[in-house]
């Protein structure tokens, strides 16, 4: 049942997100795995598109932030507003209470704007005037950056970054897929007809079945030590952290349940250890935008590389 739901929601995005299958896969994976995405591409290739199919194919809320350098955190948050009539204040939800967020050109806004979205990613509620308001859930903010336009941007710090399970990129469709694309034309991501798949509480069936997912002793050693060895190598000043390593696990988890398999196996973890590690990483040497993460995930190529994978017991 669970894989019929997975296969179903897959078919659902690839109907709209052509020739990428490995991006739909990271995608399903992070929002099994309770993470969020953050998505580095150049415009139209289908990022918009792809947070809005998901909620759509999840029957799920969706909203859309564009993040601009003049936006203030109650912009993304809420409000609380006097209302005379009842002398109190009424907190108004902003756009963060939604199933899925997409926060666009995330990089644009102020660091005071994009932090008022790390209680909303961490615990996933929002602290008002000492009151907590929590969001529904399932939760998943989808952040987009440009990695190609700088101009009046702000680089997210390293704990904003590390709310991120995922850091991804989409790239240009292969050639068949985007013949088919031309052939057919292409609506407004709000003008798609998208049939809804599953509903939010077979995505909490599914987040629940991906921490049931086994994990051999020896998976738990091999991605031990590649955390270890990003704290000793000698190019990177901060190695990932505990709370890395976790949410490390908890993708793996999922993405051997995307997969269809109740284990997670070696090949795994070398899919998705640049994902959800590299952009973790605070070098010693520093880089424009894009060159660091592509040397951020290079080590830890390098590291997968000189540590042996584990052989799972038959």
């Amino acid at each position: 049942m669970p894989q019929q739901r997975i296969n179903a929601i897959r078919d659902a995005l690839a109907e709209h997100i052509h020739g990428k299958p490995a991006a739909i896969d990271a995608t399903l994976t992070c929002l099994i795995a309770g993470g969020h995405l953050l998505i580095e591409d150049v415009p139209g290739v289908g990022k918009t598109t792809l947070a809005y199919a998901l909620s759509r194919a999840i029957h799920c809320d969706f909203n859309r932030v564009q993040f601009t350098s003049d936006i203030i955190p109650s912009d993304i948050v809420g409000v609380s507003v006097y209302q005379k009539d009842r002398s109190q204040f009424e907190f108004l939800p902003g756009p963060v209470f939604a199933n899925i967020v997409l926060a666009d050109e995330i990089n644009r806004a102020s660091p005071k704007a994009q932090s008022a979205l790390l209680e909303a990613m961490e615990r996933g509620l929002v602290t008002s005037d000492g009151v907590s308001h929590p969001i529904d859930r399932p939760f998943m903010v989808i952040a987009t950056q440009n990695p190609v336009d700088f101009e009046s941007t702000f680089p997210l710090p390293s704990a904003q970054l590390d709310r991120f399970l995922m850091r991804i990129s989409l790239g240009y469709p292969d050639d068949q897929s985007e013949r088919d694309m031309l052939r057919h034309g292409a609506l407004h991501y709000d003008d798609m007809e998208i049939q809804s798949v599953a509903e939010k509480g077979d995505i909490a069936d599914l987040q629940s079945q991906a921490r049931e997912v086994f994990m051999e002793e020896s998976i738990y050693d091999y991605i031990h030590s590649i955390v270890t060895r990003t704290r000793q190598h000698p190019q990177i000043e901060v190695g990932i952290s505990p709370r890395g390593a976790l949410a490390f696990k908890a993708a793996l988890q999922a993405a051997a349940l995307v997969d269809g398999r109740s284990f997670v196996e070696p090949n795994d973890i070398r899919r998705f250890a640049v994902p959800c590690l590299a952009h973790r990483l605070r070098l010693r040497e520093r880089y424009d935008f894009e060159y660091g993460w592509q040397n951020a995930a290079h080590l830890i190529e390098e590291i997968l590389n000189a540590q042996p994978a584990p052989h799972l017991k038959d």
